[in-house]
């Protein structure tokens, strides 16, 4: 019995060595921007190696949409300022149509110009609601003092 207590301590001790590690090898990789595809004033970004956390995804944001309007000139916005961008996970790449409900590009051309609908994040700009951010799970917008807040559902 004792024995198997001190395995049972043992393994726990390795694994909580380990997870630390690899969630900061998972948080320090590089976003990598695979395409760009536009469609007016909606921008469909896809990416590689994203932030798994919701502030990890914003702070990603915050910090490179200045390089994404020099480098990719978007987002694009409408006259009335609307703009939407969707950062989607690449995953295996450009598929063919084929499967039900992939996100396929027109500006592309087919067969393969598809992706699996893996959607990680988006941000967009209205009028009415400002700049919100859609994560997995919550929706955030930012406030006039530009202060981030989580949209409480009701």
């Amino acid at each position: 019995m004792q024995a198997n207590i001190k395995k049972t301590l043992y393994t726990l001790l390795l694994m909580g060595s380990i997870l630390p590690g690899v969630v900061f090898w998972l948080s320090a990789r590089s976003v990598e921007i695979v395409a760009v595809h536009e469609d007016r004033e909606f921008s469909s970004v896809l990416v590689r190696n994203f932030p798994f956390t919701d502030r990890g995804k914003i702070r990603w944001w915050q910090k490179n949409k200045d390089m994404l309007k020099e480098k990719y000139n978007i987002p694009k916005t409408a006259s009335d300022g609307f703009f939407s961008m969707v950062f989607w996970d690449f995953g295996d790449g450009y598929k063919e149509e084929g499967k039900y409900d992939r996100r396929c590009f027109e500006d592309i051309k087919a067969p393969e110009n598809c992706i699996e609908k893996n959607r990680i994040f988006s941000v967009s700009d209205s009028k009415n609601m400002g700049i919100s951010f859609t994560t997995n799970d919550e929706i955030y917008r930012m406030v006039k003092n530009g202060k981030i807040v989580k949209v409480v559902a009701d």
